[in-house]
């Protein structure tokens, strides 16, 4: 754990740079606007879900997970409308909590980034090796794995891209504050 002796001021720097430039992209940066669509006509779709758990949904869904790729299943799938659903407990967001677990998220990522550039650059690396292992271990850190969400669960593709973009800007910062705070 030598490591974050020497690169807690860069672990704490970057974590925070990102932290402000992710909540950036989400409020005010252009390719986050219109990511989600809006249900206008939402009263009768509450009532029709208050009392389902909190929790990831997916329907239409068979009672037995073991029938679920029957042909009847498949048959109501198609017919849609079919999908997944994330239902949130009931309640005010609580943006405080969110951030941060954010900010923890962040800082947890940016302590990984330092065990792996410490140890792969060894003593008194360059700067320009510092941002490249940083850099690249950053933007496949955050950009690699919503990409499943597109795959899977049909998130448009246009939310990935966004996804891309943020990597990108999250690595390239990170990247630049280890390379300019390296002991």
């Amino acid at each position: 754990m030598s490591f974050v002796a020497q690169l807690w001021l860069p672990i704490l720097v970057s974590a925070v740079l990102v932290f402000v430039l992710s909540a950036a992209s989400h409020m005010a940066l252009p390719w986050r606007r219109n990511e989600w669509n809006r249900i206008t006509e939402f009263d009768a779709l509450q009532a029709a879900l208050r009392g389902v758990k909190p929790g990831l949904h997916a329907f239409p869904a068979s009672p037995d997970p073991k029938q679920q790729m029957t042909k009847e299943w498949m048959d109501r799938w198609a017919k849609g409308p079919s999908g997944w659903l994330t239902l949130a407990p009931p309640g005010p967001i609580d943006m405080r909590r969110n951030m941060a677990l954010s900010l923890l998220v962040f800082l947890a990522v940016a302590f990984l980034e330092a065990y792996v550039a410490f140890h792969a650059l060894g003593p008194a690396p360059r700067p320009r090796a510092v941002f490249r292992i940083v850099g690249t271990v950053g933007f496949m850190t955050f950009g690699v794995a919503s990409v499943f969400d597109s795959i899977w669960y049909h998130r448009p593709w246009r939310a990935y891209v966004s996804d891309v973009i943020d990597a990108l800007l999250f690595g390239l910062v990170m990247a630049g504050v280890f390379a300019w705070l390296w002991p």
